[in-house]
């Protein structure tokens, strides 16, 4: 180590004070960088797994394969493993007591496709052979029969199928088909089979609650494969990354099999997807979130740095008074940030991994206890996420001490010791407004004139507020956004179980009320709906169909576009929380003197022609406007006039169990009396009631209404979906505020450390000050000026250079989704807020500690 180095490490000794600050500084920096990425990728590793154990393992499948053509597959470069499966068809269940669910549905696998899937056995064994099967044990309570282990099952298997709709074969997706409240399908092509039952398995978690088939798990056998008796060949890859797609396709080109289908649910969460919108958001998104870590982790190590290199200049001078050269002072500062590196770098990375597996540790159960999420979030640490972390980490402590090195080596000895470089003064530099010491007093005015003379210690800081401003308003719009836009992607399913039916005596209605009293609900609504249509005018219509009929005139009817109207009544009790909620008039919704209604004018769609999530209006109208409501009877040709409705208010909220109508369609709630008024003799047998529930235990509550329920009441357990969708945004909320959390601390301790290690470097100063006879009343208001003057400049630059980068973040997002641009208002409140409280705080903490000095002995003082 040559004598330079050694002297700098003896004066970092000497200074322990400010060089634990510039340490602290940078651990909390590489804790950041470490802690977000260990996040991310502990956040898809857990996605990877949850997805896999609901869903099973698998990349891509070729459907309908004959022998030629496995072959090719299994003996591509690419594949890892493959599953044979085939779905063999439905057969009637002996003693079926759910007429929603008739079917058993027959499903084979291959050895490898029972540890592939998320299989459960429960007893015996798999099935060895294709006349061996197990069954799903809820059939035995959904059916007379009682099967055990041994029993010999003869089944007539065969396909769903609809009069009329020959080309099309109904699958486990499909809900059983009904048309008047009786079933309209039948299974057809029947082949018999005979089975032996060899196990039971649990409820696949793959099986929907409205499938009309129990599940049924067979083996298939790959001699059996033929060119009438082809299987779907699931492959799963050895290697995953975007190249996947063209290679799939590519394959399947080439053997002449049908078009692959990927497993988009699982690919994603690996980073993979062939939506090129998607593509270009998640890349536009990663850039600008890692271009603001890294100005943020930059920030914090060069205002360390920098502030270092300024109380060392004296120390500087004195090396260049002895002959030491420019490189050498440049090289001494570039060898202080290896030390300060190769202690923090180790630390900080350790405290971001201990500060997220503390997170998770915190969060699990809170995820587990609320969705029943099946695992957990683990702490992922990959080589790679380390290396980042690492490599970020050395790049910014080489960027900032890079220009703290290049100043340090221009300093000239006198001007190091005499610090003639450190503070230039002129009547121009330090000039103040008289307005300032006019409204302000004498204390404002020196504040001012010191921030002005310290004018790189003041532009530090006010850099250092700067960026922690951004860092928080721009997290937390990006976060924001990203729930909203996967609110917007989701179905907006509000219930766990919904009951519905056609025209209901009193009794009916009656009995599908007392569900709402069942042990576990928590939440009902009930709900008559009636479809009926409308003219709306081209002025009124919603923007993308006023762009359609820009290009087609054709498309209106007399200057009018037809609409349909989804009428949906609540109860009294319902409407009243709803209309709380929206903030409209509850007893102009009950006028009695004619029909009142609130009509949902924004909801969220699918652009089928850009594939983007949008939202947008329904319908362009406004309150106080009516609108006619037409209904087509099925023994008339022509629409007829029923009634008209007044709105009452506009809203983008839907109550519980509406669904929205979608483009070319409105939702208008009007009150159980509202309903009434519209209704005719005619009409009642086209209302549909439905009763929509929220539970506790909704696979028990679905059982119990099961046992209760009349034959014409169909019950549709939607628990399963909306619990992944909830799982999904309860994710991005530990997400967004676990990372606000993050970057409120990190800010905090920026400006702290830059405000504290500032005030520490003008003890003198301050010394000088109260020597001329400044009292601790005049001390305090020069102080707390100061805070205000801090604090206004940074907002000044802050919250423009925020706006900017969340719109950028915002024309990220719409590669993908489409609505408008809102600043966080709430946010920026908190943040203006915040900037005066933390800077007020950190003055007044620092300046305490210069309070206590004694006077003399400070302007003695060299080091701090």
């Amino acid at each position: 180590m040559n004598i330079v180095n050694k002297l700098t490490v003896r004066h970092l000794k000497q200074n322990k004070r400010r060089t634990l600050v510039t340490i602290i500084g940078v651990i909390i920096s590489v804790a950041m960088v470490t802690a977000v990425a260990t996040l991310g990728v502990s956040f898809m590793d857990l996605m990877q797994r949850q997805t896999i154990a609901s869903e099973g393992e698998w990349h891509v499948l070729y459907k309908d394969v004959n022998k030629e053509q496995l072959k090719a597959i299994k003996n591509d470069e690419e594949t890892k493993k493959v599953v044979l499966s085939r779905d063999r068809g439905y057969a009637l269940l002996e003693g079926g007591q759910n007429e929603s669910k008739p079917y058993l549905f027959i499903k084979e696998y291959n050895a490898q496709g029972f540890k592939q899937f998320p299989i459960e056995l429960s007893k015996g064994r798999m099935p060895k052979a294709s006349n061996e099967v197990v069954l799903s044990e809820h059939i035995t309570s959904n059916a007379k029969v009682e099967y055990k282990i041994g029993d010999k099952l003869t089944l007539e298997v065969g396909q769903r199928t609809m009069p009329g709709v020959s080309d099309h074969v109904f699958g486990q997706e499909d809900p059983l088909q009904l048309e008047d409240e009786k079933t309209s399908e039948s299974v057809t092509n029947k082949t018999t089979k005979s089975y032996t039952v060899v196990g039971f398995i649990n409820r696949p978690t793959w099986e929907a609650t409205w499938a009309p088939g129990y599940t049924v798990i067979s083996y298939v056998d790959e001699n059996t494969i033929g060119a009438n008796d082809p299987v779907n060949a699931t492959v799963v890859l050895k290697k995953v990354n975007s190249s996947l797609y063209d290679h799939a396709k590519d394959l399947a080109k080439q053997n002449k099999i049908g078009v692959p289908k990927f497993n988009n649910e699982l690919l994603r969460y690996y980073g993979v997807t062939n939506n090129d919108n998607l593509n270009s958001m998640l890349f536009s998104l990663s850039a600008i979130i890692m271009a603001v870590i890294i100005i943020g982790s930059i920030s914090l190590i060069y205002n360390a740095f920098a502030i270092s290199v300024s109380e060392r200049s004296r120390h500087l001078g004195m090396l260049a008074s002895v002959g030491a050269t420019k490189r050498q002072k440049r090289n001494s500062v570039f060898f202080e940030g290896i030390i300060i590196g190769v202690i923090s770098i180790p630390i900080g990375i350790i405290c971001g991994l201990l500060g997220i597996g503390v997170t998770f540790w915190s969060i699990n159960s809170v995820i587990q206890g609320a969705l029943g999420v099946t695992e957990k979030l683990t702490v992922v640490v990959t080589p790679l996420s380390i290396l980042i972390a690492c490599a970020i980490s050395m790049v910014t402590i080489v960027i900032s001490t890079y220009l703290p090195a290049i100043k340090a080596s221009r300093i000239s000895a006198i001007d190091a010791i005499r610090l003639t470089t450190e503070v230039k003064l002129t009547g121009k530099a330090v000039k103040t407004s008289k307005f300032v010491r006019k409204f302000f007093g004498i204390e404002a005015e020196i504040g001012l004139k010191n921030l002005k003379r310290n004018k790189r210690k003041y532009q530090a800081t006010v850099f250092s507020l700067v960026i922690s401003i951004v860092l928080f308003l721009t997290v937390s719009f990006f976060t924001s956004n990203m729930k909203k836009s996967l609110v917007l992607s989701q179905d907006r399913i509000s219930y766990d179980i919904s009951v519905s039916s056609g025209n209901l005596t009193e009794k009916d209605f009656r009995l599908l009320k007392s569900f709402s009293s069942l042990e576990d609900v928590t939440e009902s609504s009930v709900v008559r709906e009636l479809n009926m249509n409308t003219w709306i005018n081209e002025a009124s219509l919603a923007d993308e169909l006023q762009k359609m009929v820009k290009q087609d005139k054709n498309m209106l009817e007399n200057g009018k576009f037809s609409y349909s109207v989804q009428i949906d009544a609540l109860n009294e009790e319902n409407l009243k929380a709803y209309a709380k909620e929206i903030g409209a008039d509850y007893k102009e919704l009950t006028n009695r003197d004619h029909m009142t209604g609130i009509v949902i004018d924004t909801i969220p769609y699918e652009d089928t022609t850009t594939g983007k999530y949008v939202e947008g209006k329904a319908i362009h109208m406004e309150a106080g406007q009516s609108i006619d409501l037409n209904f087509n009877y099925e023994d008339s040709k022509n629409e007829t006039l029923i009634n008209k409705v007044k709105i009452v208010a506009l809203t983008d909220q839907m109550p519980m169990g509406i669904s929205p109508a979608g483009i070319g369609g409105i939702n208008i709630i009007v009150s159980e009396k509202g309903m009434e008024q519209l209704l005719n003799e005619k009409l009642h047998s086209y209302v549909q009631t439905s009763l929509y529930l929220k539970s506790k235990d909704p696979m028990k509550t679905q059982e119990e209404i099961e046992e209760i329920k009349e034959s014409k009441m169909y019950v549709h357990n939607v628990y399963q979906g909306r619990q992944q969708e909830e799982q999904m945004i309860m994710l991005m909320s530990v997400f967004t505020y676990g990372f606000i959390a993050l970057i409120s601390a990190i800010s905090i301790a920026n400006i702290f450390n830059t405000i504290s290690t500032s005030i520490s470097l003008r003890k003198r100063e301050f010394a000088m000050l109260k020597s001329v006879g400044m009292t601790p009343k005049g001390f305090n208001k020069m102080i707390n000026y100061e805070s205000i003057f801090y604090g206004i400049k940074s907002l000044l630059y802050g919250l423009p250079i925020s706006i900017a980068v969340m719109y950028l973040i915002y024309r990220a997002l719409m590669n993908s989704f489409s609505y408008g641009f809102t600043l966080p208002w709430i946010s920026m409140i908190y943040v203006v807020a915040a900037v005066f409280v933390i800077v007020g705080s950190a003055m007044l903490y620092s300046s305490s500690k210069v309070k206590k000095e004694n006077i003399v002995d400070t302007l003695k003082q060299e080091n701090i």
